[in-house]
């Protein structure tokens, strides 16, 4: 199954994991293998729609992704100053 996502890379299931007593998750392996999680790599968590769904992104593609939302925010916002000019 294809991704949604810009790269289009393929969505997967990784498995399963339990909360440890100190409230710490293990990212299966092949998950840190293909997402190329390191000890050192910085990751962010969210709560999700409904506030029942846990997300974990890196760090680093969070940045990329808000500086490619802000250049698309900044064309957008041209566009509507030209249609507005154009009255």
């Amino acid at each position: 199954m294809k991704g949604s996502v810009a790269n289009d890379r393929e969505q997967k299931f990784y498995g399963s994991t339990t909360v440890g007593e100190r409230g710490q998750i293990v990212i299966p392996a092949e998950a840190r293998r293909d997402l190329k999680i390191t000890p050192s790599t910085k990751l962010l968590v969210f709560s999700g729609p409904g506030g029942e769904t846990l997300i974990i992104t890196r760090a680093e593609s969070m940045a990329e992704y808000i500086a490619h939302a802000k250049g698309l925010m900044a064309q957008m916002e041209e566009i509507i100053k030209k249609e507005e000019r154009g009255k």
